[in-house]
């Protein structure tokens, strides 16, 4: 069986996640099983006629619907995966990759684990998470979102304790500090003693009012503090006819960010 660049088989097998892509742009996300079947109200597609397609197939249903069948995204999966708490949406997940400077390698402290959105982004991209969340049936459905997308494997990088942080954090050398909490800025004095000299903290936060408490509690040990929201527009392209979209992705949290420079 040859491989591709991203290290998949060129051709669909059972046990993957695959997703159907309907000519409306309807996503269905599903994993391939000997003998399962697609279902919708437009027939069913048998898996069978999936396994041993390349990335990219057309397949027809019963009833003559056509669909698009393609390994999903980080993207799609996040959007379609099963969930307890809610997301982090993808636009806002890039946008803390780039500005907690998550790399391969990098020990990150995360709480609010909710459903692994966030820590698949930062698994992928090579951190080390230790995780802190305070239900245990949220911490469960994380790991098993983050394994059923990475892989069993990426879950040797992924440490999630049934802890409140709120009530301090143990360890003193991580190079990030990414919070989804109610209320973060009651972690920024633990982050000071946790947290490795120059380390960047980030905590996203729904409200204003929120991003406001958190700045205020960032004193004089902190610098490049900064709050930005991030809003996705997309643009209706047919032919001539280019206008912006009527909906868009517009507020969905705040994003406050900080290097730490004084451990005194």
């Amino acid at each position: 069986m040859t491989m591709n660049a991203t290290g998949h088989a060129d051709t669909f097998g059972l046990g993957e996640k695959v997703m159907f892509i309907d000519r409306k742009d309807r996503r269905y996300l599903i994993d391939l099983v000997a003998g399962g079947e697609f279902h919708s109200h437009a027939g069913f597609v048998p898996h069978d006629a999936v396994v041993g397609c390349p990335d990219g197939t057309e397949v027809i249903s019963t009833k003559g619907a056509r669909y698009v069948v393609l390994r999903p995204t980080l993207e799609d999966f996040v959007i379609e995966m099963p969930r307890g708490a809610q997301v982090i949406y993808p636009k806002d997940l890039a946008t803390i990759l780039m500005i907690a400077d998550i790399r391969p390698g990098v020990r990150v402290f995360e709480s609010g684990v909710g459903s692994g959105a966030l820590s698949m982004a930062m698994l992928r991209a090579g951190a080390t998470i230790t995780g802190y969340e305070l239900r245990e049936d949220f911490a469960n459905r994380a790991k098993a979102n983050v394994g059923s997308f990475l892989g069993e494997s990426s879950l040797r990088s992924y440490d999630v304790h049934i802890r409140n942080c709120y009530d301090g954090i143990d360890g003193e050398d991580y190079e990030r500090i990414v919070l989804d909490l109610p209320e973060p800025w009651l972690v920024v004095d633990h982050a000071v003693g946790a947290l490795r000299r120059g380390g960047v903290f980030v905590a996203y936060t729904p409200s204003i009012t929120q991003a406001m408490q958190v700045r205020t509690a960032l004193g004089d040990e902190w610098a490049s503090q900064r709050t930005l929201e991030v809003l996705h527009r997309t643009w209706h392209i047919e032919g001539q006819a280019v206008r912006p979209d009527h909906r868009m992705v517009a507020h969905t949290g705040f994003l406050t960010a900080a290097r730490l420079i004084d451990k005194s």
